[in-house]
């Protein structure tokens, strides 16, 4: 999809339509509120200077500050910002997180950065946003190709501009920084809470359930590792270069240990030091779509799964760890051919419920456990997936349908708080 934003809100007014609300919610959800477009001045290791395109999009702050992360990605675009801004608000609003919806992003491929370049990127993108975030305004988090450290130059970086320590101003630092235990694997976490929810529903049996995921980054290597604990059989993983499908499924610790030690994904099963390669298939991220699998999870990048290659999809439940991996067009494709699908305004709001316990442990002084934010966590996504389920069985709708559904009425008794046309008029 060329436009992610116009898409993202045709699949708003769609769900909206369906739906008994004042018309004036979609009018004031279909835009964001701002749209900040900077020059990001990088000076490279060479003495040479480039100049990036970077955004930062505050999309609505009805239910409180504005909330999103930050991605550095060659791929970035106002409108993919817009989309992923628009997507935050409904999902701090299924989950019940007081957050509004932000996101931000530089068009840069960080990867051809040394250490010291990046850290100059961040600290000179966050001196173009600076008048515009807050701890009660706007509050930047990780994303693509973002970190806890990027996130400690910039909490620093906004230390020296205000001459204030705020380290409620960004979520998702080191721990030593202000950081919160469990923030590392709360995307995943999340999103394997959901599929317990449905699992206990559906009586699944774990050895029964083979899972292909694409992108093995952070989502994706938590949520396999937690899947593949409880015995489901993690049989294809894959990343921006490709993958690997093995139908007797992989031992998912070393495929992690071995990405992460070497940034390469290869076949093979560790016992202590020793690594030794098993045999498996060479795929594409294309490829893995369509396995027949039981679940699959997208956890890369938006539109993989699009009106073009819906049709080919095999596996029975998708669940979205990535941010609008499946588009409008393919919904109805995928509703056709029985799939059902758990969004990711549902599957993937634990890393914002985990970013929103930091936040409050900042502002209050205090340090939870790991197992306090576990329960927490564990307890509100349990709670919102139980409700998009329950909501979904009893009126007919996807789940999809269900959790805009939960958000839009969320957001829609915000807007009537503060007065419709119907008040106005009396």
């Amino acid at each position: 999809m060329s436009d992610l934003f116009a898409d993202a809100v045709r699949r708003l007014e769609l769900i909206a339509g369906r739906l008994d609300i004042h018309e004036e919610v979609v009018e004031r959800l279909r835009r964001p509120m701002s749209v900040l477009e900077v020059s990001v001045p990088l000076r490279r290791d060479d003495g040479s200077l480039i100049v990036l395109e970077g955004f930062r999009v505050r999309h609505n702050d009805l239910r409180g500050p504005t909330k999103g992360g930050i991605r550095f990605h060659p791929s970035v675009t106002a409108s993919e910002v817009k989309a992923l801004a628009l997507w935050m608000t409904l999902k701090c609003a299924t989950v019940g997180v007081p957050f509004g919806g932000a996101k931000g992003g530089v068009a840069v491929d960080p990867r051809g950065l040394s250490n010291l370049e990046l850290e100059r990127l961040s600290r000179s993108y966050l001196a173009q946003i600076a008048d515009h975030i807050g701890p009660e305004i706007d509050i930047p988090a990780p994303d693509m190709y973002t970190n806890a450290r990027i996130m400690g130059w910039m909490a620093d970086e906004y230390r020296k501009i205000t001459r204030r320590h705020e380290p409620g101003v960004v979520t998702g630092k080191p721990i030593q920084l202000g950081g919160s235990l469990g923030r590392d694997d709360a995307t995943g976490r999340g999103a394997y809470q959901c599929i317990r929810v449905l699992a206990e529903r559906e009586g699944w049996r774990p050895d029964e359930v083979r899972v292909a995921v694409q992108g093995f980054g952070n989502g994706g290597q938590h949520v396999a590792a937690l899947l593949a604990a409880d015995g489901y059989r993690v049989v294809a993983v894959s990343d921006s270069r490709g993958g690997i499908h093995r139908e007797e499924g992989f031992d998912v610790p070393s495929l992690i240990r071995t990405k992460n030690e070497t940034s390469e994904l290869q076949a093979v099963y560790c016992e202590g030091s020793v690594c030794d390669l098993v045999d498996a298939d060479r795929i594409s991220n294309e490829d893995l779509l369509q396995l027949d699998v039981e679940l699959l999870i997208p956890a890369a990048l938006e539109s993989q799964i699009h009106g073009g290659n819906a049709a080919s999809i095999r596996a029975s439940t998708i669940v979205e760890v990535a941010n609008g991996p499946v588009t409008s067009l393919a919904d109805p494709i995928l509703e056709a051919s029985g799939i059902r699908v758990v969004p990711d305004i549902l599957a993937n709001a634990g890393g914002v419920t985990v970013s929103y316990f930091e936040w409050a442990q900042n502002r209050s002084g205090q340090s939870w456990t790991l197992d306090e934010v576990h329960r927490r966590l564990d307890e509100t996504m349990r709670t919102a997936a139980t409700a998009v389920f329950d909501r979904a069985e009893e009126s007919g709708m996807t789940f999809r349908d269900a959790a805009y559904a939960r958000a839009i009425e969320s957001l829609a008794e915000a807007i009537a708080a503060s007065g419709t046309s119907d008040y106005f008029r009396g």
